[in-house]
């Protein structure tokens, strides 16, 4: 009679799959603003000007590489004939169309474990 020890199953972890990446506020608001601008014929030298705000600077938040402060979009804002809310409320559609996961969403529910035996 030998005597072997029972082996225990390990427990495996579910691979779930990567989660899509939410958008940044940045970026969607960059957007709006070019879309903005785009639709009005109007250049970045000729908005930035009007902002009061460099052509570099605008051109960076436009593209979402800087985190523009509220006075800076407010200036852009009414550059372009918009309100800070307007351009708020764009964001906001613009998030709500992209489909971004709400905390509700079936991606976003923890799973619980699950065990296989072998």
């Amino acid at each position: 009679m030998s005597s072997h020890e029972p082996t225990c199953a390990r427990v495996l972890p579910l691979r779930t799959p990567p989660a899509a990446r939410e958008p940044l506020w940045r970026d969607v608001v960059g957007d709006v603003l070019r879309r903005e601008r785009q639709a009005q014929g109007r250049t970045l030298k000729d908005v930035a000007e009007d902002a009061r705000i460099s052509v570099p600077y605008l051109s960076e938040v436009e593209r979402g590489r800087k985190e523009a402060s509220s006075e800076v979009l407010a200036a852009a804002a009414r550059s372009l004939g918009l309100g800070l809310g307007d351009v708020l409320s764009l964001a906001q559609d613009e998030l709500a169309h992209r489909g971004a996961p709400s905390r509700t969403s079936p991606a976003h529910r923890p799973m619980g474990e699950v065990r296989l035996a072998a």
